[in-house]
């Protein structure tokens, strides 16, 4: 059996500067509007579709697997943001970058408080 994930929906409040963001921050395309959605396509063929929502979001945590020089560069547009980071998802490691399973990884958060992550080796892999 082959079961790919094709995409997910994610609430925002304003769909289009949500879009913008994710793409901005992880050097990525803003598809085209789809019916309801502004898609972003990540490079293994999966897409956050965002949708707009005038009820409250619940934030989602949306983890992506980075090379080590792509996280430099993300890890910098970052910075660059002036976004606040974490080195842990409950956010209690301000500043920092983790080096679990001896790679790196770093969370922040979206325009609607979606807990983001970058990470260079997937849990339970190494080190």
């Amino acid at each position: 059996m082959t079961v790919h994930l094709n995409h997910t929906i994610v609430a925002a409040h304003d769909k289009h500067a949500s879009a913008r963001f994710l793409a901005d921050i992880l050097g990525l395309e803003v598809l085209p509007q789809y019916g309801p959605f502004i898609p972003v396509e990540i490079p293994n063929g999966v897409t956050l579709d965002y949708l707009d929502t005038t009820d409250s979001i619940t934030p989602q945590h949306y983890a992506f697997l980075v090379s080590e020089e792509d996280f430099d560069t993300i890890f910098a547009r970052v910075r660059e943001a002036g976004l606040t980071y974490w080195a842990d998802p409950y956010h209690r490691r301000a500043g920092e970058i983790n080096h679990n399973d001896g790679g790196r990884g770093t969370y922040f958060d979206d325009p609607n408080g979606h807990n983001l992550e970058i990470l260079t080796r997937p849990y339970g892999s190494g080190d």
